[in-house]
């Protein structure tokens, strides 16, 4: 089994090699370009990223490195973790690159990569926190050391980087990194595993660039040692580290909610390459049961403050909800891996909830501001509980600060989300105005989504006929290919050059009732339009919000304010003003509910 060499790499994230058993495969490097709604965002985090650096900066922790490299003196700063935030960093850096190259970029990448390179010791290992401040205790407490975590961010960063740039100085780095960790791990080597999944994910990106066989066979051995236990063998207990069922006998996800699905995303990513069915058929389980009984309406995962974790099924408190913005981004991973292996239109429409609403409400419209929590409900009373609280307001950086260069990475990268190809033709999957090339067929895409529910899809070229796949969304009751009745899932249409296929989705306002197990919500409805989950902020209201109620017989009115928050459609249902979700907070701290009583 081969892949493609590092020299002519272009595909995007999780690009599985030809003999990978996937139904669809993602398009490369500039065959997406995106406009409208997701641009606006998409520069916004462009301006964001030199702030970064200077974050990175600021805290310590490419001073960490610095110092590891014996190009500085004194102690390491911050969490033992400090690594992977450049290293997230970086990736964000490549993927602009890919959609808005410029030297300042290319400088920024290549002073932070000969930093990183410099402090690699000289049998491969990297982790500036230990070699630091721990000198030669490796691998000493794996629970909570995140050093393959860390390793894996840098493969990740270093697989974007020799796919956006060409530079494979990182990916000498990662590759060094990754024969020392097959040398120390395995199942005739030191049986154990990280505290923190995402290696596993990272060492089939690695294998899908190098073609070596070791890094797939490590990513296979991680994720299969996982879940027996080997966290109680420090004093841990299993479930926070996803370490207390195998991935393949678990039924859904549990613990500490970023790990979970990191962890699950690698194994999506491992059985597409190993062609293992019943791998994927325990992923399918997992994944349904989280978007069952464990997912908010926002997307938002984990339920729990505790330990940043899932709560029990149906567990889902508003106020309370962690809903880490880096948990939207691995299940956005997941899901993308989910829909690539087996073509099913339900992933895709899971990525457009978490990523229009549980991840989008994780960053300020400005782009240089972060929730690290995202509940669904923010009391007038409420009290800041920690820097990562919301009573705050989002901020700049964390201690912990895990969020923002995730946040930089995923909306850098984002146009690899939107379509894919198989040997019949081209799949949309997102919507955006923009523009969409596989081989010798382009198309044009014209929409004001997510305001406006029109798409229309202009084929420019293509060599003859062309099946086009378009997503009606499950909430699209009533939408319309070419004025024919369509959905839900793909609709598949024969097109040819100068062909223009349109798709209605219908945007009338509507109300969601949560499963009566949910306790927390009884009695209360969301409000939803398209793709937005919809709240009420204190700042549109002079009654309390803690205080409002919902008419379900009053008309809902939308009416597009260009002038509010970055341009905005509004609803109102009787005295109700509601704001879509990811934009609350951009007017100040303030009191604010998803779930809204009825009268």
């Amino acid at each position: 089994m081969t892949a493609t060499s590092p020299s002519t790499s272009t595909s995007r994230p999780a690009a599985p090699t030809s003999a990978a058993r996937v139904a669809l495969r993602p398009l490369g490097i500039g065959d997406v370009r995106i406009g409208g709604f997701w641009a606006d965002r998409q520069r916004a985090n462009a301006s964001a990223i030199p702030l970064g650096r200077q974050r990175l900066e600021e805290a310590g922790n490419l001073q960490n490195l610095r110092i590891a490299a014996g190009q500085a003196d004194g102690e390491a700063i911050g969490p033992v973790f400090a690594d992977s935030d450049v290293y997230k960093w970086l990736e964000a850096v490549a993927w602009e690159y890919a959609r808005e190259p410029s030297d300042a970029l290319l400088e920024m990448q290549r002073e932070v990569t000969a930093l990183v390179a410099a402090a690699q010791s000289d049998d491969g290992y990297l982790n500036s926190v230990v070699q630091v401040r721990h000198r030669d205790q490796r691998y000493t407490d794996l629970p909570w050391s995140h050093e393959h975590y860390c390793a894996g961010h840098l493969v990740q960063a270093a697989v974007a980087q020799v796919r956006c740039t060409g530079d494979t100085a990182l990916l000498d780095v990662a590759v060094k990194l990754a024969d020392h960790l097959a040398d120390t791990f395995g199942e005739d080597r030191r049986h154990d595993v990280d505290g923190h999944p995402v290696i596993e994910m990272a060492l089939v990106e690695l294998y899908r660039v190098t073609g070596d066989p070791r890094h797939l066979e490590l990513a296979r051995y991680f994720t299969e040692a996982r879940g027996h236990g080997l966290m109680a063998g420090y004093g841990q207990e299993p479930t926070y580290f996803s370490d207390r069922v195998p991935v393949r006998e678990a039924t859904t996800v549990e613990g500490h909610a970023v790990r979970a699905v990191y962890l699950a995303a690698g194994a999506a990513d491992l059985a597409a390459e190993l062609g293992d069915d019943g791998l994927l058929d325990a992923l399918r389980t997992q994944f349904d049961h989280m978007t069952a009984t464990k997912m908010y309406v926002t997307g938002g995962l984990g339920s729990r403050w505790d330990r940043e974790a899932f709560g029990d099924p149906y567990e889902l408190p508003t106020d309370r909800a962690y809903a880490e913005t880096c948990a939207a981004i691995g299940g956005v991973q997941w899901a993308w891996r989910m829909l690539l292996a087996t073509g099913d239109a339900r992933y895709a429409d899971a990525i457009e909830r978490m990523l229009f609403n549980g991840f989008l409400s994780g960053v300020s419209l400005a782009g240089t501001e972060y929730f690290y929590v995202n509940p669904l409900q923010h009391r007038s009373d409420a009290h800041a509980d920690g820097n990562r609280s919301p009573a705050h307001g989002r901020r700049g950086w964390f201690d912990c600060a895990c969020c923002p260069p995730n946040v930089m990475r995923t909306l850098a990268g984002l146009e690899g989300y939107i379509a894919s190809r198989d040997d019949s033709g081209l799949q949309l999957h997102q919507y955006a105005p923009g523009t969409v090339t596989a081989g010798d067929t382009a198309l044009t895409v014209e929409t004001g989504y997510p305001w406006d529910g029109l798409v229309r899809v202009r084929v420019d070229a293509a060599p003859g006929p062309v099946t086009l796949s378009l997503r009606v969304p499950a909430w699209a009751e009533g939408a319309t290919v070419g004025g024919a009745p369509a959905g839900p899932g793909y609709v598949r249409v024969q097109a040819a050059a100068g062909d223009v296929v349109e798709l209605r989705l219908p945007m009338e306002v509507r109300t969601t009732t949560a499963h009566p197990r949910v306790d927390a919500v009884r009695g209360c409805v969301a409000v939803e339009r398209g793709p937005l989950v919809y709240a009420a902020e204190q700042a549109d209201h002079d009654t309390p919000v803690d205080d409002l109620r919902i008419d379900l017989g009053a008309p809902r009115v939308s009416e597009h304010r260009p002038d509010l928050l970055g341009g905005v459609t509004v609803v109102t249902a009787g005295e109700l003003t509601l704001v879509p979700y990811y934009a609350w907070a951009n007017r100040g701290p303030a009191p604010m509910r998803v779930w809204i009583p009825t009268t």
